[in-house]
């Protein structure tokens, strides 16, 4: 198998400050200029504007700006995905590129490699939030290949700041504008004089080297850090992906609890009088830690509700993570809990699987209309409008996009539904009134870490019964069973971070890496699944662009099996699993 790798180019670039609403030179009057414009052919080309959205990551003391290295997550345009950029020779800057994937705020174990001789060991977050509108003109030649980009941004910045535990808060906005020259296919010679050009013109070179740079300090790059005693860890938890539901489980019904709020009241409250983060330690009661941990999600299930109802972006997502958090957390702890939970499980499977139709479809349309928009789709494969040229991926979007809407109304009925509502008194009346066994009277060290310990056990024996499996259906599913007990392993660890601190919450990042290796491999295994369906019932122009995207999905899913090999044997440091008594 061929494991998966960045890809690497060297950037050439100059970026300049310009005010808002300042004109910029046409390309055109600056390649009137150059003494063989008529001899190449030299015209200047548009390819519009563009929405983009890059979160920044970095060490908590700013490690890697120090060393004029970025790493990006970034959505919109034409090269969506996770970049790192490098300093290169003579100015010139080196970029690695991975596909976006389903992570969001855990960096692929591909780019953390390439950087850890400057991280020293500490977690990478997010540090600045970044939305620019980009308007992108062209440097042709007489053959139309794209030599230089000139693009124009507007951008709007926000420093992140980390606050106590898994969140974090976003400080001032910070705008300004700026214009990027960059090489495409271009010699240096031909940047070189546009550039010149552009200085004639009265642009003046920026004097922050990146846009991170800008908004980190205001335009003063970053100085050295200092050494730190100890590294920083980041909190375990990162955006979760979509999941094909379990098997459905005999479900035993759930009493309907006193009246409770319904669609349309008031919103819910949750009694906030039970165990704070602050008061618990190792020695506390290990029920207290465990109703403190579900109280938490609960309430995330509650704010999340109205988002949903109202689309909000990542809303579905959260909520839906929220439930399977809780699910988890019952599972792996019901021995502390006097009462059964198993009819609570069953319908918070019930809830992850509405959620997860809307998820699912969300998931499939953002990742097939953000790849097929990067193949180069012949024109005699576009739809016969003539208008239509380059409608390919609107077709798709189309498609998609109708699932994703009806699978969202679906939610939003269930959300107006009496066994939802019943769902949440029967959340609320668990977390305000929980009763405990004698277990979950002990104290958390003596019980909590071995609860952990023995998920860990079910995970390992289902990566060895892959390990074993023929290539194919049988190791996919086993793989995508292993996926699911990461995942309970992660969730449980996180549940305890609050109390068993460093250790857990450095065990639950490592269970995370292999959870996300393994969710990409399942990704690919759902969307060929979901790229045959599609092709069947889809125009041809459309159905030809699915069928290269099943060759690229397969593809993946090898470089994933080989990327998971790595992690799991990362996984089984004797470090990792100390706290596992």
């Amino acid at each position: 198998m061929v494991s998966k790798q960045p890809t690497t180019a060297v950037e050439i670039e100059v970026k300049y400050d310009l005010e808002p609403g300042a004109d910029l030179p046409t390309l055109a009057s600056l390649l009137r200029e150059l003494p063989d414009t008529a001899e190449r052919g030299y015209r200047d080309g548009d390819l519009g504007g563009f929405d983009l959205e890059a979160t920044y990551f970095d060490t908590p003391d700013l490690r890697l700006s120090a060393a004029r290295t970025t790493l990006r997550r970034r959505t919109g345009g034409t090269d969506a995905g996770w970049h790192l950029k490098t300093p290169g020779e003579d100015g010139a800057r080196v970029e690695q590129r991975v596909p976006l994937g389903r992570a969001v705020k855990t960096v692929p174990a591909a780019l953390r490699r390439l950087v850890e001789h400057l991280t020293g060991g500490q977690a990478l977050v997010p540090v600045a939030r970044l939305n620019t509108h980009r308007h992108v003109r062209t440097v042709l030649d007489a053959a139309g290949t794209r030599l230089l980009e000139l693009a124009d941004d507007t951008v709007e910045a926000r420093r992140l700041l980390p606050l106590e535990g898994s969140g974090e808060a976003a400080g001032a906005v910070q705008s300004w504008r700026e214009v990027e020259l960059e090489v495409v296919e271009g010699d240096r010679a031909l940047f070189e004089a546009v550039d010149a050009g552009l200085r004639a013109a009265g642009l003046q070179v920026s004097a922050s080297s990146s846009k991170l740079a800008r908004v980190l300090s205001g335009g003063a790059e970053p100085t050295e850090p200092t050494e730190p005693a100890e590294p920083a860890e980041e909190p375990a938890g990162a955006t979760e992906p979509a999941e094909a539901t379990e098997p459905a489980e005999a479900p035993e019904a759930i009493e309907p609890a006193a009246a409770g709020t319904r669609a349309g009241t008031a919103p819910r409250v949750l009694d906030r009088a039970g165990p704070r983060r602050k008061h618990l330690d190792a020695r506390s009661r290990a029920g207290d830690v465990l109703v403190l941990h579900l109280a938490e999600q609960v309430q995330q299930v509650l704010d999340q509700d109205p988002r949903v109802r109202a689309d909000e972006p990542d809303s579905i997502h959260k909520m839906r993570v929220a439930t399977r958090r809780l699910r988890s957390a019952l599972r792996t702890f019901q021995p502390l809990l006097s009462s059964p939970t198993k009819p609570l499980r069953d319908e918070l499977r019930w809830l992850a699987a509405e959620l997860g139709a809307a998820r699912d479809a969300e998931v499939l349309r953002d990742r097939l209309v953000r790849s097929v928009a990067t193949l180069d789709v012949s024109p005699d494969l576009q739809p016969a409008d003539p208008a239509a040229a380059g409608a390919v991926p609107a077709l798709v979007a189309d498609q998609l996009g109708r699932a994703y809407r009806t699978a969202h109304d679906r939610v939003l009925a269930e959300l107006d539904s009496e066994r939802y509502q019943s769902l949440l008194d029967a959340l609320q009346d668990l977390v305000e009134r929980p009763g405990f066994t004698s277990r979950g009277e002990r104290r958390a060290d003596r019980v909590l870490p071995r609860r952990v310990a023995k998920t860990f056990q079910t995970l390992s024996g289902l990566v060895e019964s892959a390990y074993r499996a023929e290539a194919g259906h049988e190791r996919d599913e086993l793989l995508h069973e292993a996926r699911k007990a990461a995942k309970q392993v992660r969730y449980a660890a996180e549940a305890v971070a609050v109390v068993f601190g460093k250790d857990a919450t450095r065990f639950a990042r490592a269970v995370t890496d292999a959870q996300e290796v393994l969710g990409e491999h399942q990704d690919s295994v759902v969307t060929r699944q979901q790229l045959r369906d599609l092709a069947a019932s889809s125009r041809p122009e459309v159905a030809f662009a699915y069928g290269r995207l099943f060759a690229q999905e397969e593809a993946h899913a090898a470089a994933s099996e080989a990327d998971f090999e790595e992690t799991w044997a990362s996984l089984q440091s004797k470090r990792l699993h100390r706290w596992l008594r």
